[in-house]
């Protein structure tokens, strides 16, 4: 299975008195995450499924990847929200879903988090390494068996800056 680890495009803020799960994509947010799915469907990714916090800033961004057709398929899982942890995500979502490793998963959230989950991932600890800007983008193929933490490869690490 391959995971891609999508960060939300830029949003308003924090300084602006809005509740941060209300922080919206600024126009400039918006027009970047546009850009950048428009490029993903150029290099031919189509995900079976998109998977966004709830939070407003990764919802608008996880709509605009289905608006550019990148997937038919979106949900909501509160494991994506602030402070998610990857452990109670595979137990409680992604284990008893049971996917083909075909399958092609696009989460959209926050940093540090993602970036923390792609670690855990990777080399089963967060070593504070990797960088996600926003709307960018990891790629992360799971084991065929077995647990994923510390067993999975990366093979994607795109700034949107590559892509726009």
């Amino acid at each position: 299975m391959e995971l891609y680890l999508i960060r939300h495009g830029i949003a308003e803020d924090k300084e602006l008195g809005i509740k941060d799960e209300e922080r919206s994509l600024t126009k400039e947010g918006r027009q970047k995450t546009e850009k950048v799915a428009q490029q993903l469907v150029k290099l031919g990714l189509n995900f079976d499924l998109i998977l966004t916090s709830p939070l407003v800033r990764a919802r608008q961004t996880a709509e605009i990847l289905i608006a550019e057709k990148l997937s038919s398929q979106l949900e909501e899982s509160s494991h994506l929200a602030h402070d998610g942890q990857i452990s109670s995500w595979l137990k409680d979502w992604l284990e008893p879903k049971n996917y083909s490793q075909k399958t092609q998963l696009a989460l959209v959230g926050h940093e540090p988090d993602l970036t923390s989950w792609a670690e855990i991932l990777l080399w089963g600890e967060v070593k504070a390494s990797l960088v996600l800007k926003k709307a960018g983008m990891i790629g992360i193929k799971l084991p065929e068996t077995g647990s994923p933490l510390g067993r999975s490869q990366m093979f994607w690490l795109t700034p949107p800056k590559y892509l726009l």
